[in-house]
């Protein structure tokens, strides 16, 4: 009924319903409160019409009829807090056994690379019923990903990974907008998502061009940038080890404790030298304006891959140097 209806996008993801009936509720409480309001507005106007006291006179309050207002609309808020607040972290906690989807955002399309190292230009492919990680970040400015059958709007940094997730539930083709204005042709940044039956799905990935896995591209470009020389898989290397290092908290010099995640790896990459970790000197270089977007998420890739059983790392040659920046 309401598929082709402008302004009720149909639902097709798990979350959708959940967000569809938080926005219910806020609109029948708003719609119920100000029917209310204006109903006593003109029962007072007409029943008042005419004055029966000439001069003011001082009335005193109502300690029940206090309470009563303060105390009803309190605990509606707090209805909605606790329901937006729960829907708000299950969509900041991706599940651990997510697949990713890596995005750059630039002016003005969207591009998508998956872990089989496949690639997509406005057309994001998704197979039914698996959460979906998407690790995202802008080649230029601020971007904004969105999907209104999903319910998911995220927005896209430039400088750091941000990142959200959902679970289609429906086969079909969805849009994708950017929901933040990026310049003169932001209207024209447009996509699809197209969610399709597991086993098209996986018929589309064997069709696809691949030149390897992602996480095997950021192995070659950690070779071929000279990591390997100072990340090496023993303790003999003047950078860290970084096998196993993805997720698990790092100390660093100054005494604080930071967690291994994709913004980590992407700060140490470019900004080495502003988390040093316990134990090393700052001696590894930036690669500031020297790897791409693509290539910063072929390089995290590539390290998260180390943090695998032994046969899921990239290439299955954990002893090819481990990381790529953050650690010194």
């Amino acid at each position: 009924m309401w598929k082709n209806f402008p302004l009720f996008p149909e639902r097709a993801s798990a979350l959708a319903w959940q967000v569809d009936g938080l926005y219910f509720l806020l609109v029948a409480v708003s719609a119920f409160f100000t029917l209310l309001i204006f109903a006593l507005i003109f029962f007072f106007a007409v029943k008042y019409r005419r004055s029966v006291h000439p001069h003011p006179v001082q009335i005193e309050g109502s300690l029940p009829l206090e309470l009563a207002w303060t105390l009803i609309p309190l605990g509606i808020s707090m209805v909605f807090f606790a329901w937006g607040s729960l829907i708000y972290f299950q969509e900041a906690r991706p599940p651990k056994d997510a697949m990713e989807v890596y995005a750059v955002a630039k002016q003005w399309m969207w591009k998508f690379e998956y872990e089989g190292g496949q690639r997509d230009i406005n057309q994001l492919h998704l197979p039914v019923g698996r959460d979906v990680k998407m690790i995202m970040s802008s080649q230029d400015v601020i971007h904004s990903f969105y999907v209104p059958a999903f319910r998911i709007k995220a927005d896209v940094l430039p400088g750091r990974f941000t990142t959200t997730w959902f679970r289609p539930t429906k086969a079909g083709t969805y849009h994708l907008f950017c929901a933040e204005y990026c310049g003169t042709d932001h209207s024209g940044m447009i996509g699809q998502v197209i969610v399709m039956e597991p086993a098209a799905y996986q018929a589309w990935m064997s069709g696809g061009s691949s030149t390897g896995t992602l996480a095997a591209n950021g192995q070659q470009l950690f070779q071929e940038l000279g990591c390997s020389t100072c990340h090496r898989f023993d303790t003999q290397g003047r950078g860290p080890n970084l096998t196993g290092v993805f997720g698990r908290p790092v100390l660093l010099e100054d005494g604080r404790t930071v967690v291994a995640d994709e913004n980590y790896l992407r700060e140490s990459i470019l900004s080495p030298g502003a988390k040093i970790v316990s134990g090393f000197k700052p001696i590894m270089p930036t690669f500031q304006g020297q790897v791409s977007e693509e290539n910063l998420m072929a390089l995290v890739a590539y390290v998260k891959s180390l943090a695998q059983p032994q046969g899921k790392a990239a290439g299955g040659n954990e002893a090819a140097a481990q990381g790529t920046s953050n650690t010194q």
